[in-house]
């Protein structure tokens, strides 16, 4: 296992950016009524939040961001900008740094990407907790999103009803006397074919047939510009390794489960998150979920589920939290940490 655990640092405040647009399961007239209630049954998905064409990740992200600055008054304060996505605004440069100046941060401010999706948050935690613990830099930004609609299409029925889209944004600044945050981040590149977008980067360069559909099999047309998704690999994947990383991470940090308030987990689906809570044993009343009304929304799935379901409980109690995300790459990771009056916040894109 890869642990690490960092200290000094603190949540203050957490808010996620959805678009305002809703697509229902029961309207996808792609695949039969008796397919669309089967897969609203498995995958808990009865709406999702889909992006307009012209409105990025980062739009999202911004929004968000923007939200926590003018409640906080902070942005003389922000040292750091991470944006932890699959979806930035261009092969280069960074969209941190187009975020640093969007937001009208300072320029003695560290900015980079980090380009991962589902295990995204938690390893973007690590991240910036890591650079804070110190005391050298006071406050970051950590700005986790993806616009997974962008990379699917109304003729795959394997992907198409899965995604929905968010921007989040956390303040998180250097505390002293806080509990150690513990982490456990593993990898497997030998899963990438699971989740992969194959084409239009430098491995496969974009050219002009990254547009055709083709017909895969029955219900499932898609261009080699989007995503491939195998179900089946990401569940045996989510289920081997979710559960085992979050054991591991107590043996190794010396908490117990038992001591746990909350555990939040990738919005993957329903039926994959419902084996992983059984598996280990937890009570559903500590499992929230936002997967029913956001659909799956990848690196950004877990800070929009607090928003989306704690709000009041984060603001109002010193809370023990496991968080934990799998997915693309493979790539996965737990992190074990205490909150107290987490200020949250759940937002529609306003293009305004």
């Amino acid at each position: 296992m890869a642990y690490l655990s960092t200290s000094n640092s603190n949540v203050v405040a957490i808010c996620s950016c959805v678009p305002k647009h809703i697509e229902k399961t029961a309207d996808y007239t792609h695949i039969s009524p008796e397919e669309r209630e089967l897969f609203a049954k498995t995958t808990g998905i009865i709406e999702r939040r889909v992006a307009d064409e012209d409105v990025a990740c980062s739009d999202l992200c911004f929004s968000a961001a923007k939200h926590l600055i003018d409640k906080f008054n902070c942005a003389e304060e922000i040292d750091i900008v991470i944006f932890v996505s699959q979806s930035p605004d261009y092969i280069l440069p960074a969209t941190s740094i187009l975020l640093q100046n969007r937001l009208g941060l300072k320029k003695d401010c560290i900015a980079f990407d980090i380009n991962l999706g589902c295990s995204g948050y938690v390893y973007g935690l690590s991240v910036i907790s890591n650079l804070l613990q110190s005391g050298q830099l006071k406050k970051g930004l950590l700005l986790v999103g993806d616009k997974s609609t962008i990379s699917t299409t109304f003729t795959d029925k394997s992907t198409y009803p899965l995604f929905g889209d968010s921007g989040t944004a956390t303040l998180i600044e250097h505390s002293k006397n806080k509990k150690d945050w513990h982490f456990n981040l593993q990898s497997d590149g030998s899963g990438k074919d699971a989740i992969i977008i194959e084409h239009g980067s430098c491995r496969t360069p974009f050219d002009k047939t990254l547009e055709d559909l083709a017909e895969i099999e029955p219900g499932i047309s898609r261009a080699k510009k989007h995503l491939i998704l195998n179900g089946m690999d990401v569940f045996n994947f989510a289920l081997k390794e979710g559960a085992a990383n979050i054991l591991a991470l107590y043996e190794k940090s010396q908490a117990k489960k038992e001591d746990t308030d909350y555990f939040v987990l990738h919005q993957a689906n329903k039926l994959i998150n419902e084996s992983v809570r059984k598996k280990l044993k937890i009570d559903i009343e500590k499992v929230p979920y936002s997967i029913d009304v956001f659909g799956n929304t990848s690196s950004g799935s877990i800070p929009l589920t607090m928003c989306y379901k704690m709000e009041e409980v984060l603001k109002s109690k010193k809370l023990t939290l496991l968080l934990c995300g799998f997915g693309v790459g493979f790539s996965w990771g737990s992190a074990l940490l205490e909150t107290e009056n987490v200020y949250t916040k759940l937002i529609e894109y306003d293009r305004a």
